[in-house]
């Protein structure tokens, strides 16, 4: 991963914190629940490295999540996206940018596009949430396809039940992207706001979409998530004409864990898309 450009920035009354790599056309990564910018740089960097001169690659923590402080004024998700803005107008002012979006990150994405769809130039969804409440999603049940008994068994009990919460290719190279990617930001977030303050459903619905987004995307689900599920994002073609989708097996809601290799050619497929469409 090459050096990157770190900053805290006061946007609202939140104070957020972000990463930038290279130069060129923006992506802002949005994480998931919970997570920090980890869960986005884990994957996307090892993407990147084939196109490190054609793109400025932003991460940011989302507010109460790695170490970005909350501000008093977010109740919900319409304030968090209020937050996404003055965060997109301070730091890529007037530009345009392509967007990727992982889980409630990808709920996040959709209202941004929704919104500033003029300023998109492409769109990347990872296990997007499509329900931002977990009981109107239609998910499959866990299912676990490879371990490595031997590996799990020299685990300590709490770093086995966080791995199995969501595992569905449960072996120690997968643990260590976890690990580095996932849980290191889970420990971070701030327990008191997400878990009894903040709502994280908009106060309106962030789909369909008022115009189809015209521009090349890429929606990517696990066949064994039982986060978010594959069944609901279906739901999201017709917004994304240009959009390829792809349901992936042996994946869970760790889909980019699970399956890298699938996971990096398809994102490198979807950014020589956007670049032709330049």
């Amino acid at each position: 991963m090459t050096s990157a450009f770190r900053n805290q920035i006061e946007l609202l009354d939140s104070e957020i914190y972000y990463e930038v790599y290279g130069e060129g056309i923006p992506v802002l990564m949005i994480h998931g629940w919970s997570v920090d910018h980890r869960l986005m740089s884990g994957c996307m960097e090892p993407v990147f490295e084939k196109h490190s001169d054609r793109f400025k690659r932003i991460y940011i923590d989302l507010p109460g999540m790695g170490k970005s402080r909350p501000g008093d004024s977010i109740q919900c998700s319409d304030q968090v996206l209020d937050v996404i803005f003055a965060f997109i107008d301070a730091v890529i002012p007037g530009q345009q940018f392509l967007l990727a979006g992982e889980s409630y990150g990808g709920y996040l994405s959709r209202a941004i596009v929704g919104k500033r769809g003029g300023q998109v130039l492409g769109m990347l969804l990872i296990c997007p949430s499509v329900s931002p409440s977990s009981s109107n999603r239609n998910v499959p049940e866990l299912k676990v396809i490879q371990k490595d008994d031997d590996f799990l068994a020299g685990m300590s009990r709490e770093d086995r039940l966080a791995f199995e919460f969501f595992g569905v290719v449960m072996t120690e190279k997968t643990w260590k992207a976890y690990n580095r990617d996932v849980y290191s930001g889970i420990k971070l977030y701030d327990r008191e706001f997400l878990d009894h303050r903040l709502n994280g459903a908009f106060t309106y619905d962030v789909d369909p979409l008022s115009v189809p987004f015209e521009k090349p995307g890429l929606i990517l689900t696990g066949r064994q998530d039982n986060a978010v599920g594959y069944k609901d994002q279906f739901a999201l073609l017709d917004d994304y004409p240009r959009a390829a989708f792809a349901i992936l097996d042996k994946a869970g809601h760790n889909l980019q864990i699970d399956q890298s290799v699938l996971f990096e050619a398809l994102v490198s497929e979807w950014l020589d898309r956007v670049l032709e469409d330049l």
